[in-house]
């Protein structure tokens, strides 16, 4: 079981994560990275355009439970973040939750 919080943080700490949703959609429509997390109360419009690239790169997403507080937070940010990238994945267990969320 994949602990999510600890998973993100893991990969913030040891991997190349990038955080924000302009600098993470760019990343995203160049197919550099490996998988997407977003926050749950992420704007529709926003999720959309997400959404779009990720069928067109084939990278997953991920909906993070919480808020966009709460994942900064787990990030060891004091702003919020709406939408990060993995680029790699460091001494981090996330990819696991990509094969957990395509079951």
């Amino acid at each position: 079981m994949v602990d999510v919080n600890k998973a993100i943080y893991s990969a913030v700490k040891t991997g190349k994560v990038i955080l924000g949703s302009r600098r993470s959609l760019n990343f995203l429509k160049m197919g550099k990275a490996k998988f997407v997390i977003v926050a749950s109360n992420i704007p529709k419009d926003l999720r959309e355009v997400i959404d779009y690239y990720t069928k067109l790169t084939s990278i997953p997403v991920y909906t993070y439970k919480g808020t966009s507080i709460d994942l900064g937070h787990i990030c060891g940010k004091p702003f919020p973040i709406m939408m990060m990238a993995i680029r790699e994945p460091g001494n981090s267990n996330i990819m696991e939750l990509v094969e957990k969320h395509e079951e």
